[in-house]
């Protein structure tokens, strides 16, 4: 298969699905998007697999979704809003919803919502080295997919999420529980298709309903009214207007993504 901003192969019964934005951190744009999804489209219709492994090419796993939403000739900012977040939702829950087993593979960053989409698959793997975090507050954006309460804890939640850290370590992953294994620096992928193998190897259907017991366990405690409801608040969030996203948008639209974090860390450098 091929696609824009993804690489899709398989190797046996396991469908690698790669972020392919080496350039740009593997961010999450509206291409990618699509492209995600008609890839995890591929590996569900296909009946010879069983097992999806995510990964990202280049150095970084993902630095999160493109700040840059692109162009809206809507005249409706609002509805346009909406729709690309309610788009950037569903692809993150496709990796917790698809009934094959997920592996992702994170190494150097996996921030924001590249997090969400990482901690959304069933198993992750993380390199030594890799750095977590959900820097979103400090930007005035909101969460997209507010999944971390339900695997981590809400202690855990609010500490990373309230503060923006984008500094946590694998280390730290593992024993908040974001990840499963930490593993030496490029040695993700292999371990994450280890696993893979393992899940291949079981009994197709108990892998199958497993997943959905525990998914569903999930959803009889409120999981996908409460990701709705707090998708909701992420919108208003986005929507609104402080000074500091007013500036930090400005800079945005005219210098880039890299300038204006470069400024809203010095602000916050400054505020210390």
């Amino acid at each position: 298969m091929s696609y824009k901003t993804v690489n899709y192969e398989t190797k046996g019964s396991i469908a690698i699905i790669a972020l392919n934005r080496p350039e740009k951190l593997n961010a999450v744009n509206a291409q990618m998007v699509q492209d995600l999804g008609s890839a995890l489209d591929v590996a569900e219709g296909d009946a010879e697999i069983r097992a999806i492994v995510l990964k990202g090419e280049g150095k970084a796993f993902s630095a999160g979704f493109d700040l840059d939403m692109g162009e809206d000739d809507s005249g409706d900012p609002t509805g346009f809003l909406r729709r690309e977040l309610e788009k950037d939702f569903n692809i993150i829950q496709r990796f917790w919803d698809s009934p094959k087993p997920t592996v992702s593979a994170v190494q150097k960053y996996c921030l924001g919502s590249g997090m969400e989409i990482a901690v959304a698959c069933d198993i992750t793997v993380a390199a030594e080295g890799c750095r977590f975090g959900a820097p979103e507050v400090k930007f005035g954006s909101g969460i997209v997919s507010l999944i971390l309460p339900w695997v981590i804890g809400a202690k855990q939640a609010k500490e990373l999420l309230l503060t923006g850290d984008d500094k946590v370590s694998s280390e730290r992953a593992l024993q908040m529980g974001l990840v499963n294994r930490v593993v030496p620096p490029g040695e993700e992928f292999d371990e994450a298709m280890k696993i893979a193998r393992s899940l291949v190897l079981a009994d197709r259907v108990g892998v199958e309903l497993t997943k959905r017991a525990i998914n569903r366990t999930y959803e009889i405690m409120g999981m996908r009214q409460a990701l709705l409801q707090a998708l909701e608040l992420g919108i208003s969030v986005e929507a609104s207007e402080t000074p500091e996203s007013k500036e930090f948008n400005k800079i945005l639209e005219k210098d880039g993504a890299k300038a204006a974090i470069a400024w809203q860390e010095k602000r916050l450098a400054d505020d210390a």
